[in-house]
């Protein structure tokens, strides 16, 4: 690793390796097309010559939106050659919410600059209005024509300081930022998490995933890391998951998988709608790595789905929690295996200490899950949150910011000097999330902007959430807890917003009413206010997550009873947004845009 001077580096040494590669399941049905390492090489290397027929130099930014495993992977890895710099946006899921869709999209396009959008036929002609909106946009093409395409690349010189790709975040708590990830970046996180933590090898290991592409677990956990060995990897579709989450184990089982990745809420989902067909005859014992990140992990959800699938091969001691964020790449510190800190509940929250309770304690108890131990040459520190400077990291087991240093920290965020200004204390990445160190193990409480303060004890939205989540009636992980000081009292009210597929206004009552209860006896909070809502109400962002600060302005601006879910197709406002894209399309296509020709492929 230490020899590499960038990923496109990384991939082309594999060039002669036809044994090994990527395999993309196309469709249900278990359709599929592999991919060696030898033939990626050449077809990257075709598709950066087009790339760059376009008019595309080093450093330009090239937004891709393609939901496609395949496509989107060769297009991504094309522009890395090319030293062009590639900017992945999640494709649209549907006609429903077009409108916030498009925003985003005009919204990231126009902050990266990006000349060229690649993406498909359909999605091209949804996109005549973002084209018009963003000035530095020349040309939407799409995969297929550069797919065809019968130029040659003419090699870059690219090293390790040079931007590799933005990595837009997720937007849970704001807008979308531009994260800059530059190849040393990416390959010193890649470094740790093939080598030193997962400790995969070529020969051995076999990666599946059905994780988005578009963001960064998938993205570098996935598609870059494995490219330092060459280890092969198995891609799904997210929503063949979502559908049959019985699928990603039939994947491992399939293709002998022994490392793969999910969020908590994944592998809720696997023990709750796993059906005793999609079981019969698999055998999950090669899975040696299963990982989890990306939101709050907990260790009744992995528990349960060690016991369901332990009768198929699924070994306990494969769990790997994990910590991570864009701005330090991907991954921070892993686990090596499922350990939690059980601690006193209400020294936790009113004193921010976290006090160990003794063995076969039940009341007051709060189990925190081990995301284990920073990598090599880095560094994880706990600060007060008005430590400035850095200067006075907290002791073992008091709850502060977490900060990062380290080569995988980014340098910033494109093209926002004062918010990569913001985002440092001293020479330390503010992280935003409360936690502690425990005999150098790190421990997540939660996000500081949303932690809900009451009577001066801080309450961790996380905590409540999953309390009320337990209540029959209520949507599994589908639940948000925030604070609120929209009715003027001189405390924070404490509101939860659930989601139930229950429509019946009595059974909504008592819903409520057990939720209320329930967080009362387990978290010792009075809630202000209780609101169930239709299923698909809850916003989130393009990666799955809760959106409690927007869930809190719309409850605010009283508007969740007016939003529409995201499963419902409002068709006014559908037909007029796609009115306005496919006249921006003609418009477009007849008379060019800013002075040059369209592009009709």
């Amino acid at each position: 690793m230490s020899e590499l001077r960038s990923l496109a580096e990384a991939l082309e040494r594999l060039g002669a390796v036809s044994d090994r590669g990527y395999r993309f399941v196309l469709d249900e049905k278990w359709n599929e097309s592999f991919q060696p390492f030898s033939a990626v090489v050449r077809s990257t290397g075709t598709i950066g010559g087009a790339l760059q027929e376009l008019g595309l130099r080093k450093g330009d930014r090239v937004a891709l939106i393609l939901p496609d495993n395949d496509a989107f992977v060769l297009t991504f890895l094309a522009a890395l050659r090319a030293g062009i710099i590639p900017v992945p946006i999640y494709p649209p899921t549907g006609v429903g919410q077009l409108s916030g869709y498009l925003d985003n999209t005009r919204h990231i396009i126009g902050r990266a600059g990006a000349r060229v959008v690649v993406t498909t036929t359909m999605i091209k002609q949804l996109l005549g209005s973002v084209q018009a909106a963003c000035p530095e946009l020349e040309r939407v093409v799409t995969n297929s024509s550069l797919a065809e395409s019968n130029a040659s690349l003419r090699p870059e010189k690219i090293g390790p300081d040079d931007t590799a790709f933005l990595q837009f975040t997720s937007g849970s708590t704001s807008r979308p930022k531009g994260v800059v990830l530059t190849h040393a970046n990416l390959l010193a996180n890649a470094h740790n998490i093939i080598n030193l933590g997962l400790q995969a090898t070529p020969k051995n290991d076999v990666g599946v995933t059905w994780l988005p592409l578009f963001h960064d677990m998938g993205l570098i956990g996935f598609v870059l890391s494995p490219l330092l060995d060459g280890i092969s990897v198995a891609f799904m579709s997210p929503l063949t998951f979502l559908k049959r989450p019985g699928s990603w184990l039939q994947a491992i089982s399939r293709y002998k998988g022994t490392v793969s990745f999910g969020p908590n809420f994944a592998y809720a989902l696997a023990v709750k709608r796993s059906r005793p067909q999609d079981l019969e005859g698999l055998d999950v014992s090669s899975w040696r790595v299963a990982g989890c990140g990306a939101e709050p992990i907990r260790a009744e959800t992995l528990e349960a789905f060690a016991t369901a699938f332990k009768p198929i091969g699924f070994n306990r001691d494969a769990l790997l929690p994990a910590y991570g964020m864009a701005e330090s790449t991907l991954a921070i510190s892993f686990s090596k295996g499922l350990f939690t800190d059980r601690v006193r509940a209400s020294i936790l929250w009113s004193e921010g200490r976290a006090e160990p309770v003794e063995a076969g304690a039940t009341e007051d108890v709060l189990g925190l899950v081990s995301c284990g131990k920073k990598f090599e040459q880095h560094q994880v520190g706990v600060f007060a949150m008005d430590d400035e400077t850095s200067a006075r990291p907290l002791p073992d087991r008091t709850v502060g910011e977490l900060r990062l240093r380290g080569p995988s920290v980014t340098p910033g965020y494109f093209q926002e000097p004062e918010l990569t200004a913001n985002a440092k204390a001293g020479d330390w990445l503010k992280t935003g999330d409360l936690g502690y160190l425990a005999d150098g193990n790190v421990y997540i409480c939660g996000r500081s902007k949303e932690v809900v303060i009451i009577n001066g004890r801080n309450f961790y939205p996380q905590d409540i959430e999953w309390e009320a989540s337990q209540i029959d009636g209520v949507r599994k992980g589908n639940a948000v807890c925030f604070g609120t000081g929209s009715d003027g009292s001189d405390r924070e009210q404490v509101v939860v917003v659930f989601e139930t597929s229950i429509d019946d206004p009595e059974q909504r009552k008592r819903i409520c009413s057990e939720v209320r209860s329930r967080v009362q006896d387990a978290v010792g909070v009075a809630l202000d206010d209780v609101v169930p809502v239709a299923p698909g109400i809850l916003p989130k962002t393009s990666s799955g997550k809760l959106q409690r600060t927007r869930t809190r302005d719309l409850y605010e601006r009283d508007e969740l009873s007016e939003r529409k879910s995201a499963r419902e197709v409002d068709r006014v406002d559908q037909v007029k947004h796609l009115a306005r894209s496919q006249l921006e399309y003609l418009k477009l296509a007849v008379f060019g845009g800013r002075g040059k020709k369209a592009d009709r492929e």
